[in-house]
């Protein structure tokens, strides 16, 4: 596997049903292309089949937080297919005011949420980040972890 290869995969964990035009346009190659790594993929056994995931599924990453990314210059797009394979990145937000990107981040414990974190650090181009760790979600008068 190469770098289009993770790149895809991490795509499609992150949408599964994402198509092939987008995650072209996405990795920067042809929907031929695509088309064809996925098939490759697919073959080899490296991808084993597409599934749903639903909001329960989130629990099963309990470690999750925000990171906001400061861009310095006009490099947002390569910083962004950079996240991209950073795995534990569920969501990329572009964003107004001081920040540039909001990342979501899930992960099973402490250890890889601290892995992903240095892998974002060692992209050029992030002049500076702040990363919050979500401690519980409230909903509508309820409190879940």
């Amino acid at each position: 596997m190469d770098k289009i290869d993770t790149s895809l995969i991490a795509m499609l964990r992150k949408n599964g049903r994402e198509p092939i035009a987008n995650l072209a346009v996405g990795l920067g190659v042809s929907r031929a292309t695509v088309r064809a790594r996925l098939d490759k993929l697919q073959n080899s056994g490296a991808i084993t089949g597409f599934t749903v995931r639903i909001r329960e599924d989130d629990l099963a990453h309990p470690v999750r937080g925000m990171t906001l990314i400061k861009i310095a210059g006009n490099k947002t797009q390569r910083i962004i297919n950079q996240l991209h394979q950073i795995s534990a990145i569920r969501a990329i937000h572009a964003t107004n005011g001081k920040w540039d990107l909001i990342v979501e981040m899930a992960t099973d414990d402490l250890v890889s949420f601290d892995a992903a974190l240095s892998a974002m650090r060692r992209i050029d181009g992030i002049s500076e980040s702040e990363t919050n760790l979500l401690l519980a979600t409230r909903h509508h008068g309820a409190m879940s972890a």
